[in-house]
């Protein structure tokens, strides 16, 4: 039987403490490649602080985009 979203989510928290484990063991391997290195970094920053804002399509430069509703 298939399992629900809520068991999912449950599993894998159960695996909390083994993969921050894993992100900071690889963060530290010196042997691991830089690209491996920073993406560790990246999710162990993200869970701890949250992701960093995003701006969400548009041109940054551009003015503010004006909306007009037009009747049918």
């Amino acid at each position: 039987m298939a399992k629900t979203p809520i068991e999912i989510k449950s599993l894998a928290r159960a695996h909390t403490d083994a993969a921050i484990k894993t992100l900071v063991g690889i963060m530290n391997q010196p042997n691991a490649s830089e690209a491996a290195r920073v993406a560790a970094v990246k999710e162990l920053l993200d869970r701890g602080w949250g992701k960093a804002t995003q701006l969400h399509g548009g041109d940054p430069d551009a003015g503010p985009v004006v909306m007009t509703w037009l009747k049918s």
